[in-house]
């Protein structure tokens, strides 16, 4: 992945919240401070990617409830050898659930988060730095489970703000 392009993108990025300013400044001074900015293996953490999905009118968003982490999240998850972030993202997307019919809404980036990811087995805790993209999708497409969740469903608006969920996955809903 190309370190330039990352830059870029994140400068272009125009932050709504005040997290989202402060994760544009982490993010950015991560990458130029690691060559291995995306990779797994780096124990200062990564890059990851992920896609905000909704359907075409969007009065609904999907979202997944990851084995691991025990949490309704969006999908998404590890850069391996893609070509740019949206390309991780659509293609974690398409992993996750199965989905063929997604739609880019745009190339740019629809948010930014930093969370920790807990120790397990060999791997020590280590912070995920998300670059999320909003995605479309066909909600009467079947969904296909995956061993990395326990369930994958499509939810109205008004059942996202009625869940227990992170304030990251409920800043996604204002944005949209």
């Amino acid at each position: 992945m190309n370190k330039t392009t990352v830059l870029e993108q994140l400068e272009a990025y125009q932050p709504t919240h005040a997290e989202d300013r402060r994760f544009k400044a982490e993010m950015i001074h991560f990458v130029n401070a690691h060559h291995d900015f995306a990779s797994r293996h780096n124990p200062a953490g990564h890059l990851t990617a992920s896609a905000w999905m909704v359907n075409p009118d969007r009065s609904q968003v999907l979202l997944l409830h990851h084995r691991k982490l025990n949490l309704w999240l969006q999908p998404g998850g590890h850069i391996e050898d893609d070509a740019s972030l949206l390309a991780a993202a659509l293609r974690e997307a398409r992993e996750e659930t199965g989905l063929t019919s997604l739609i880019e809404v745009s190339p740019e980036i629809f948010d930014l988060d930093i969370h920790l990811i807990p120790a397990r087995k060999q791997d020590p805790e280590h912070p995920h730095l998300d670059v999320r993209f909003l995605l479309e999708a066909d909600p009467g497409e079947p969904l296909i489970l995956t061993p990395e969740s326990n369930q994958l469903r499509w939810f109205s608006r008004a059942e996202i703000q009625n869940m227990d969920l992170d304030w990251s996955v409920l800043r996604m809903l204002e944005k949209v």
